[in-house]
């Protein structure tokens, strides 16, 4: 499934040349590699909450959503079919709704070169606006998710070395506060970064060339990537927020039955 999703672009899109195929090809491998080796291992590295659904498959489902919306809509642009035309109106519609001043998908269309044409600018307003609602409804489908599911210990458990790989708890301090601190840390970034992305960009560009988002794969895959990953942070931020809760309050468990014990042995 990660295999399919990265190629969707590349097998939907015609303007696909070969070196864009090859590299895509490339990183289909490694990222196949990876996550099989990830979830098939007992020591994981790198991916989080990895027994905790469902917290990646929600993350999976929010990135393949927004590549395939962006896709369909890119290929409207020579090969109009009713389902690209049904696309193009939702995110125009979206666009619209979303592109208000100091709004993120206002300040991406502030980040093009004063030259850009219209075609371009309209093309990057739907492109934001339809992947920042993407992002926004997987993380209001997570969050729901976390309150009906009792997440993430519906299943019993929670193993912090499994879904905490990159999280040492021996490191120093009290645990619950570096998760808490972790977890604030994760929301705000993933808050701002919206915002700062194309101010950072915009200043970039006196310096280096531009980002060309006039090649449909950079356009898909630049959306995808400023929507997908503060929405990622502000999810994983939550996450580590409720497992400091589930620690503090099974510390609190513990305290209180060793007073109780305590109280029958005397």
């Amino acid at each position: 499934m990660v295999i399919l999703m990265i190629s969707m672009p590349a097998l939907v899109l015609a303007s696909t040349t070969v070196d864009t195929a090859q590299i895509v090809g490339l990183v289909c491998i490694v990222a196949g590699v990876f996550t099989f080796v990830e979830y098939n291992s007992s020591s994981p590295s790198l991916i989080e909450f990895r027994d905790a659904p469902p917290f990646n498959r929600v993350r999976f489902a929010g990135l393949a959503a927004t590549l395939f919306a962006l896709t369909i809509i890119a290929k409207g642009t020579y090969d109009p079919t009713n389902l690209t035309s049904l696309f193009q109106l939702i995110g125009g519609n979206l666009a619209d709704a979303m592109d208000f001043p100091y709004s993120p998908v206002r300040l991406v269309v502030l980040m093009l070169p004063a030259e850009a044409d219209a075609v371009l600018i309209n093309n990057v307003r739907i492109a934001a606006g339809l992947s920042y609602l993407v992002s926004l409804v997987s993380l209001a489908v997570f969050i729901i998710a976390l309150r009906l599911k009792n997440w993430p210990n519906q299943r019993g458990g929670f193993n912090v070395w499994t879904n905490l790989p990159t999280f040492d708890p021996t490191a120093g301090g009290d645990v619950v506060e570096r998760l808490e601190r972790d977890g604030q840390v994760n929301i705000i970034l993933g808050f701002l970064l919206p915002f700062l992305i194309p101010a950072l960009v915009k200043l970039a560009s006196d310096v280096f060339n531009p980002i060309q988002l006039q090649d449909s794969h950079t356009l898909i895959w630049t959306m995808t990537a400023w929507a997908f990953v503060p929405a990622s942070l502000i999810m994983r931020g939550i996450a580590m927020l409720r497992v400091a809760q589930m620690i503090a309050l099974q510390r609190e468990r513990a305290y209180l039955s060793a007073q109780d014990e305590d109280g029958v042995l005397a």
